[in-house]
């Protein structure tokens, strides 16, 4: 399996999910989404570089490594907290729904 597949972003979004994201948090995800193409991108190239490594470029490779794991552990927090956010203020939304009637 290629590495960068595990890098996948599910286009499909769910109309409800994408109407209770304000324009600020839709901007972020489409920018995320930016990001993780060109991380997909770069995996691709780092694919073709380590087919035939050198000392110079392994040592590279892996201090690059290292700091694309730390954004991607960033970015999948920053997604996370989000979608977080978005269930917490349903759950309100329910809540409050529910003390109405």
């Amino acid at each position: 399996m290629h590495p960068s597949s595990s890098l996948s972003l599910d286009n499909t979004t769910d109309q409800s999910s994408h109407e209770m994201l304000s324009p600020l948090e839709q901007e972020i995800l489409d920018e995320y989404a930016r990001l993780l193409g060109n991380m997909n991108k770069l995996s691709t190239a780092l694919n073709d570089l380590a087919d035939s490594p050198t000392a110079e470029v392994l040592d590279s490779l892996r201090t690059l490594e290292r700091k694309m794991g730390l954004v991607f552990t960033l970015l999948k927090a920053s997604v996370y907290s989000i979608v977080l956010q978005t269930q917490i203020r349903q759950e309100e939304g329910r809540e409050d729904g529910d003390g109405e009637g």
